[in-house]
């Protein structure tokens, strides 16, 4: 399917908006996010630009994805402008959705299973290592190479609170379910309309409704990473007070 849409577009209409919206809902439920959560929402994309630039500039440099022709205005590096500004909105939209659905911040009651945090640490140290392997064969690669960048990073916040996490689960789910599935529409979407292009010599071809499966990961577990990061910095925030 081709498009009239450019890359900038597309993300006013499907990020920034969402964003707006998201944020006037907040300020309409008298939820205190300039003071609570600004500086959490904040360290979240410094992180996720930080870490995810050089990767995304490598995939982009190995054919993993590419962009339609006349969809995007500036690129620095390898990647568009735009892609730059999807890293940084995509927490802001997760951590908005967050707090209009978890405010206060989850407070999980009783005892923290002492338990889950070595075995949610190694499972994910684990999941990294199957990352790595894909990586050898390239069908798998692109999967592979998302494993292997995110889930060393999940296995960390486990470390540090994973028995929190876990106890908090069920008041998470929803936090991380919905704004995912909302990402996987959008994805769909702008692949439908060739604003980008998943290679097919570096995917499994295993999809839902046409969208890879890796691009499905991809949004799981940065989602992921992104709620599991605030919910940790309130928890360590609340122990240090």
């Amino acid at each position: 399917m081709s498009t009239t849409l450019t890359y900038a577009t597309f993300l006013v209409l499907f990020v920034v908006a969402p964003i707006f919206g998201l944020s006037v809902a907040a300020q309409r439920q008298g939820l205190p996010l300039p003071r609570e959560g600004l500086l959490p929402t904040g360290l979240m994309v410094v992180v996720a630009l930080a870490y995810t630039t050089p990767w995304d500039n490598y995939l982009i440099g190995q054919g993993v994805w590419w962009y339609g022709p006349d969809t995007v205005a500036l690129t620095v590096g390898l990647a568009p402008l735009e892609e730059y500004l999807f890293m940084a909105f995509q927490p802001v939209l997760a951590a908005l959705w967050f707090y209009t659905l978890r405010w206060p911040p989850v407070h999980p009651e009783g005892p923290l299973p002492g338990r889950a945090r070595l075995v949610g640490t190694v499972g994910w140290l684990l999941v990294s290592l199957f990352g790595v392997w894909f990586l050898t064969d390239p069908s798998t690669y692109y999967l592979g190479a998302i494993l292997a960048w995110a889930c060393p990073v999940v296995a960390l916040q486990w470390a540090v609170g994973g028995h929190y996490l876990w106890a908090a689960r069920r008041s998470l789910a929803p936090v991380v379910v919905l704004p995912v599935a909302y990402l996987w529409a959008v994805d769909w979407y702008a692949i439908e309309l060739g604003i980008w292009t998943i290679s097919a010599d570096h995917t499994t071809g295993i999809g839902l409704f046409g969208l890879p499966v890796e691009e499905m990961v991809f949004f799981l577990v940065t989602t992921l990473l992104v709620v599991q990061g605030i919910v940790l910095y309130h928890w360590v925030v609340d122990r240090w007070q």
